[in-house]
């Protein structure tokens, strides 16, 4: 069974530009808690374009075990 996509609004958010020995390879990177659609909170890392309070998020998979999340791009508007 197919694991189902996670997605949500952004709650809050930081980009790390002075991380722990592990991550000093990826900085800066931004983390972000997300507000999920399905109810409660999960901590995880922004992957692709940067995000901003109340942008809508899906999850992307994992990175070392933290959920990644990606923006969710606005619909065109019809002209």
């Amino acid at each position: 069974m197919a694991a189902l996509e996670r997605t949500g609004t952004i709650y809050t958010e930081t980009v790390i530009y002075s991380a722990p020995e592990a991550f000093v390879k990826d900085v800066p990177y931004q983390t972000a808690i997300v507000t999920l659609d399905g109810g409660g909170r999960v901590t995880g890392r922004i992957t692709g374009d940067r995000v901003a309070i109340d942008d809508r998020v899906i999850e992307a998979g994992t990175l070392d075990g933290v959920p990644c999340f990606r923006k969710i791009s606005a619909a065109p508007t019809p002209h």
